[in-house]
């Protein structure tokens, strides 16, 4: 699991040590953004995980949040954060600011992404900045596709890269086994793409970031 060696500022935001050039791992959160009772995501959380661990450039941490909800109602800009308020993002920001790369697990509800992931991107700014992010989505015939396009456009605002390489699962409900092994071997190549130009991405940014800091 990632750690994260930064100071928990109370609105979210964290001060974080300068990992350095040093050669150590990436770091990659997966964030599970479906949190409606008897989701999937989990399940395909957990296949996208034993893929990472299969690789030495890379660390996951797991950020679901039903496990690690954030509030949908927070005080005004300046005013006091409760002492609740402040350990739920306690629970998920230090891991976002420690993240070099993100992996989001989406469904798509109506087109689009369900509001829980909304509200997590929406409650964060520099967590996101000039870091990539990849995506793996699930859905019917769309394989959640459409709600991949929409993160596009908001994480552009919140200057992030997104990967140009997705893992979809159209019709998710048969593409996987009682392990929760993938059964369709395309999956396989399409998870080691995405995550070839995730750590790609992650490398570029990352010694950028150590040359010259990212000016948002």
């Amino acid at each position: 699991m990632t750690t994260a060696n930064g100071i928990d500022k109370g609105d979210g935001r964290v001060d974080q040590a300068d990992g350095g050039g040093d050669g150590r791992r990436l770091r990659v959160a997966v964030i599970v953004g479906s949190t409606r009772e008897g989701r999937f995501g989990p399940v395909v959380a957990e296949w996208l995980l034993r893929r990472a661990a299969e690789r030495e450039d890379l660390e996951a941490d797991l950020v679901d949040l039903a496990e690690t909800p954030l509030p949908s109602v927070f005080p005004a800009f300046g005013g006091p954060v409760p002492d609740e308020v402040a350990a739920q993002f306690a629970a998920v920001s230090p891991r976002l600011e420690a993240a070099d790369a993100f992996v989001i697990v989406t469904p798509e509800y109506n087109h689009s992404f369900p509001a829980p992931l909304k509200n997590a991107i929406d409650l964060h700014k520099q967590e996101w900045q000039a870091k990539p992010v990849g995506f793996v989505s699930y859905g019917g015939r769309s394989g959640g596709l459409r709600a991949v396009e929409q993160l596009r456009l908001v994480l552009a605002e919140l200057h992030a890269v997104t990967v140009r390489e997705t893992v979809s699962f159209h019709d998710y409900g048969d593409k996987f086994d009682a392990e929760g092994n993938a059964v369709e071997s395309a999956a396989e190549g399409a998870a080691k793409a995405m995550l070839d130009q995730l750590t790609w991405w992650a490398h570029a940014l990352r010694d950028a970031k150590r040359l010259r800091p990212y000016g948002a």
